[in-house]
């Protein structure tokens, strides 16, 4: 038993010489318990710098200049092709079919005549009409000429004159019926296939044929409602179609005035060239669109903190970091547009940003800013404050 005894308190012995060796002993040059003062120990100054943990030390970071510049972005949407002018073709009255001139999916000029009906009651109409008309020009001849004479009264000759009208105003309004029996090409474009034979009865609400006008194009198409104030009358965009191999390009023309409330999505209409007829109506077409921004905001990836709802940034104030909430905007492989939060001039922490608290002392190591924009005076400077 005391043999055991022994040997615990030999272990016990041990033990604590050498944990005084290796953790409790001073190191030599160390002025002192608290180890602040010597030549070459472990001080607070030793803790401190860029990546320690130490309080109170200056860090040397790297600043980034916020400066306006000019991005580019580009929004990828769904359109639809349209022909540049559509009419459906409906008669006007109810009749029988007695011309027929439309070739389907051939080219037709505005003015041709597509279809005609029967109007033989109207044309004899008519010839009754002319002869009425004659006779009542005759009538208020001689009548005119009796009233410079005296012979009748000016109420008699105002009723010959009230028939003449009324004889020429028949004449005219049978002709209108007359035309209404015709369906003329209302513009130039290209005929499609036709509903009806040579000989049908056809109605007003009978489809004869559509007529569409495909030299141009026009492209619909939506963007979200945040990129309506970049996109005007007169932008570009480009699209493809499937089945094409070959890029197309448009001009906007027109902008819907409002948004739509569903989607929250701004309707946008442009129009395109056709060469060759390679497009064709109610095709779907991606389109490509550039928004550009000219005075955006711009920091580099780096510089930007993710934090659990929403992101940060790190600027120097008066010699001390100072972080702030923003929202970003554009992003590319190197930079990040900053929509909130920054200020043109601001200088952004780019480097060191793990070891950095709130109010931490910094310094300027070196300055950087966009190609062609020249740092603030005293930007190189290692103790500068900047905002």
């Amino acid at each position: 038993m005391k043999r055991w005894i022994a040997i615990g308190l030999l272990v016990v012995v041990v033990g604590g010489i050498i944990v005084y060796n290796k953790i409790l002993k001073p190191a030599p040059g160390a002025g002192g318990p608290g180890g602040q003062a010597g030549g070459g120990g472990k001080g607070a100054a030793g803790r401190g710098g860029l990546g320690g943990p130490g309080a109170g030390q200056t860090a040397a970071v790297s600043g980034f200049i916020v400066a306006p510049t000019s991005i580019q972005e580009q929004v990828v949407a769904s359109g639809s092709l349209l022909a540049s002018e559509q009419v459906d073709i409906y008669p006007e009255v109810a009749g029988r079919i007695v011309t027929l001139n439309i070739q389907e999916g051939r080219s037709v000029q505005k003015g041709a005549l597509l279809i005609k009906l029967y109007d033989a009651d109207l044309r004899a109409q008519l010839q009754k009409l002319y002869v009425q008309e004659e006779n009542a020009r005759r009538t208020e001849e001689r009548n005119r000429q009796l009233l410079q004479r005296g012979g009748i009264s000016q109420q008699e000759y105002d009723i010959v004159t009230t028939n003449l009208k009324s004889a020429l105003a028949d004449i005219e309004l049978v002709k209108a019926q007359i035309r209404r029996t015709e369906i003329r090409a209302p513009f130039t474009g290209v005929i499609g296939l036709r509903n009806v034979s040579p000989g049908a009865y056809v109605s007003p609400s009978t489809l004869i044929a559509r007529l569409q006008q495909v030299s141009s194009l026009k492209l619909d198409f939506s963007i979200p409602e945040k990129y309506g104030a970049s996109v005007k009358v007169g932008s570009v965009v480009d699209f493809t179609v499937d089945g094409v191999r070959q890029n197309f390009k448009g001009n906007v023309y027109a902008i819907d005035p409002g948004v739509e409330e569903e989607t929250r999505n701004l309707r946008i209409r442009a129009r395109a060239t056709n060469p060759g007829a390679t497009l064709r109506p109610g095709m779907f077409a991606k389109v490509n669109l550039i928004i550009n921004t000219d005075r955006a905001l711009v920091v580099p990836t780096q510089a930007v903190i993710p934090q659990t709802r929403g992101k940060q940034v790190a600027i120097i104030n008066k010699g001390k970091a100072v972080f702030r909430d923003v929202t970003t905007g554009i992003r590319s492989a190197s930079t990040v547009e900053i929509t909130s939060g920054l200020e043109q001039g601001d200088t952004v922490i780019t480097t060191g940003l793990n070891f950095l608290r709130p109010d931490s002392p910094v310094k300027i190591a070196k300055v950087e800013g966009l190609p062609g924009k020249k740092p603030a005076a005293g930007a190189s400077g290692a103790n500068v404050s900047m905002r």
